[in-house]
């Protein structure tokens, strides 16, 4: 079976794990505030706060964005449900826009209609890795006075052109984004989470909120000479990371590049073998971003039927993935009215199939998923050419991701 994703785990991340073990600290400790430091300078961000999960970062950006029951915060209905349920943690309420077909990313131009009196965060969400347009986002949110949270779960590695440069998603460009350490993302530590902030203010709540608003942190309170009592001043979380799982992510973030160079060479594989396959839509990259392809998302020809394709593919040894769920068509979401039309959205989740990709991924293995979706849409796959698999193997190959964008 050809899985969807495969964490890159190895040698290196059990022996930093051991470390953190015997060191005799476990939890939040000195390894968290390394990788809090290494992700923050990798990035290119002024703080960078580490969490249990990209859920609790987002839970927690909107608490520190000043969301609070009764408001409501635009995003999308195209992303995983965790996005909308964070909203919701704030008793607040997601109002859905629908995204852009090409990009599967929030449509900008969209969200100013959707703003009203009760809006006091916009949530954009780069989806499978690709960036958002990000400027015409942080342009309206700043005339607005609104503050823009970037969902980043899958972006890690991701980069997009700002002010002439080529910045690294989480600088951020926004306000805050957030970030998923999920065995289906580059970086992994089992699970967790990042926050990245300019506002060194937000940096101080998020370590207040994650941490039962104790105003003492166990560093500073086990390293102290007198004895020092705690206090809580506020309703806080428990939200905190490992030493066990951040050793682990430092490990994974030095591996970050290469794997990020690896799946994009993945990603133009894929273009060659299926760019001709008639009907079938490729995903493609504008030339302000560069993703870092955490998914390869194939918009399915019009005759095929998705659940069809998807089985005849399992039967023949390839797991796929549906098309990005719309959280406003589960049962947990119906109950709230659409203001907006998510045409784009659904047809996104019906029409479209995640192919495997990894980066332990062979070229026999691509060239299998290839074939594979060519029988279950009942269409010959594009040949493969023998210079083109051998030079993937040799590691030489160089092309283009995608539409000729290096």
């Amino acid at each position: 079976m050809i899985p969807i994703a495969r964490p890159t785990m190895g040698e290196p991340e059990a022996a930093a794990a051991r470390r953190a073990i015997l060191s005799g600290w476990t939890t939040q400790g000195p390894e968290v505030a390394a990788f809090e430091r290494e992700f923050a300078h990798f990035v290119g961000a002024p703080h960078a706060c580490a969490v249990s999960s990209c859920t609790a970062a987002l839970h927690l950006a909107l608490l520190v964005a000043g969301v609070r029951p009764g408001d409501e915060v635009i995003t999308v209905s195209h992303s995983f449900i965790a996005t909308a349920n964070a909203v919701r943690y704030c008793v607040a309420t997601p109002v859905f826009v629908d995204i852009d077909p090409h990009s599967y990313n929030i449509d900008p131009s969209l969200v100013a209609a959707a703003i009203t009196p009760r809006t006091r965060a916009i949530v954009c969400v780069h989806q499978m890795g690709l960036p958002c347009d990000l400027t015409p986002l942080v342009e309206l949110a700043r005339q607005r006075g609104i503050p823009l949270i970037e969902d980043a779960a899958c972006a890690i590695g991701s980069e997009i052109q700002w002010l002439g440069r080529w910045d690294k998603i989480g600088q951020p460009h926004a306000d805050i984004a957030c970030f998923s350490f999920h065995p289906r993302k580059l970086v992994s530590t089992g699970d967790g989470g990042m926050l990245t902030t300019r506002h060194a203010d937000w940096d101080h709540e998020l370590r207040l909120l994650r941490q039962h608003a104790m105003d003492v942190p166990d560093t500073q309170r086990h390293g102290s000479d007198r004895v020092i009592f705690e206090r809580y001043p506020k309703l806080g979380f428990n939200y905190r990371m490992t030493d066990i799982q951040a050793a682990v992510g430092r490990v994974q973030l030095e591996r970050l590049p290469e794997l990020v160079v690896r799946r994009r060479l993945l990603a133009a594989c894929y273009a060659e073998l299926l760019g001709g396959m008639p009907g079938l839509v490729l995903p493609t990259e504008p030339r302000w971003a560069h993703t870092n392809w955490q998914s390869y998302c194939v918009r399915l020809p019009t005759h095929a039927d998705q659940l069809a394709v998807m089985q005849a593919m399992l039967d023949q040894g390839v797991a796929t993935r549906r098309g990005v769920m719309c959280c406003h068509r589960e049962p947990a979401y119906r109950h709230l009215a659409q203001r907006h039309t998510l045409t784009h959205s659904e047809q996104a989740q019906d029409r479209c199939i995640l192919l495997p990709l990894f980066a332990q991924m062979t070229a026999a293995e691509q060239q299998h998923v290839a074939s594979a979706l060519a029988r279950a849409c009942d269409r010959p796959a594009s040949r493969w050419g023998e210079s083109i698999g051998a030079a993937v193997l040799a590691g030489t190959y160089v092309g283009a991701p995608v539409g000729g964008h290096v």
